[in-house]
């Protein structure tokens, strides 16, 4: 082990979807921010196997605030930061072909509403409109926001990594996290196998290591990753704007959706059930069939797009579908930002700024009510409605 040391206002532990934001936000704030992660670069855990949507049509208040400053973040990037993120508001359509999705997706427009979304129900031949090439047999209609969209996930953590950079924030690769040595009750810093760095905040971003990281403050949290797969296809000529999502189940999956990139390759992912737990990222022969199946059935234009590959990527889990945010009871200074439910990428620029707030010591009403929701504490009640 090197003699390296060093001392910060917080250390982030793991350069993902949420660690690389939040490292920008506490730079921005002044505050002296250093980013801890085993792999060679920023963004190698689960946030390159992301696809890239991001929406604020969640059933959840806390996701949808948090969500609403990302797209507010992201679609201003470029006149903000310079970096072009292939942003593409194209909106998110949830279908329904069965009455049971119509109950569901209905009663939650007031909850989105609520919190301002712009959404809206179609009925079927006014979803068609804005959507031509779905299955029009058996078709209810549909949900649709406008303002969401997509962007390109490797361009979008390689420029949040460089403003970070720019702002001010370090950043170490290459180094396992050994200890999160503590003080009266207080965490001082973090160990890893090449050095000791100094600070009175640790955060866990660890992604779907977050429960490793968080054994060595003595905690365990519920944070219990499985696999997804995903995949694209050959470029075609623009036909589909927003991304569409089917949350009918079927065998071997509990939802799916798609969307077509700013480049013209169609993205593809499902939602396997029962999951798949574990940290296993090997792509599977089942995949393809399955989903293909699904896609073709909802829309028949896509049956002769050539698929050029498939990945698969780690959704970090909790009991309930949302993460875990807040500051320990248990050892002062150890903040959680940790769970994410394959959701890191649009929840993190938004949650950056929280938890730099919360470092920072000047959250608002708006804050309180949101760590309310995703409290590390909480009783586990259910699953969020559009997980």
């Amino acid at each position: 082990m090197s003699d390296v040391t060093a001392v910060y206002d917080a250390i982030i532990i793991g350069a993902g979807s949420v660690g690389v934001p939040t490292a920008l936000a506490l730079a921005e704030a002044g505050l002296d921010a250093l980013v801890l992660d085993q792999f060679a670069s920023q963004g190698q855990g689960s946030n390159k196997a992301a696809i890239g949507g991001i929406r604020a049509t969640h059933s959840d208040p806390a996701k949808i605030r948090l969500c609403l400053r990302t797209l507010d973040i992201v679609k201003g990037w470029g006149a903000t930061y310079g970096h072009n993120l292939e942003w593409t508001t194209g909106g998110y359509s949830f279908v329904a072909y069965r009455e049971q999705e119509e109950r569901t997706l209905k009663a939650l427009l007031k909850i989105q509403e609520t919190y301002g979304l712009n959404i809206a129900w179609y009925d079927r031949d006014a979803l068609l409109d804005i959507i031509p090439d779905l299955n029009p047999e058996g078709l209810i209609g549909g949900t649709f926001s406008p303002e969401d969209g997509h962007c390109s996930t490797l361009l979008m953590g390689h420029a949040f990594y460089d403003a970070a950079k720019q702002a001010g924030a370090a950043f170490r690769f290459n180094e396992k996290v050994l200890a999160i040595p503590t003080q009266g009750g207080r965490v001082t810093g973090v160990q890893t196998d090449r050095g000791v760095y100094h600070a009175p905040v640790v955060i866990n971003a660890a992604g779907a290591w977050a429960a490793e990281i968080g054994a060595l403050v003595g905690m365990t949290h519920p944070v219990f990753p499985d696999s997804h797969e995903a995949g694209i296809t050959e470029p075609v000529a623009h036909f589909l704007q927003p991304m569409v999502v089917d949350i009918r189940p079927a065998p071997g999956s509990k939802n799916y959706y798609f969307f077509q990139l700013h480049s013209g390759q169609v993205v593809f992912c499902i939602t396997p059930e029962p999951p798949v737990p574990g940290l296993d990222c090997r792509e599977t022969s089942a995949f393809l069939p399955m989903v293909a199946r699904r896609m073709v059935d909802l829309m028949p234009r896509l049956t002769n797009i050539r698929v050029r590959r498939t990945w698969r990527g780690l959704y970090p889990m909790t009991p309930d579908g949302s993460p875990l945010v807040g500051w320990a009871r248990e050892v002062a200074g150890y903040l959680m930002a940790i769970g994410m439910c394959g959701q890191g990428f649009m929840l993190g620029p938004g949650l950056g700024e929280l938890l730099a707030r919360m470092v920072a010591g000047n959250t608002t009403a708006d804050d309180a009510e949101t760590l309310d929701i995703l409290s590390p504490y909480r009783e586990f009640q259910g699953m969020e409605a559009l997980k």
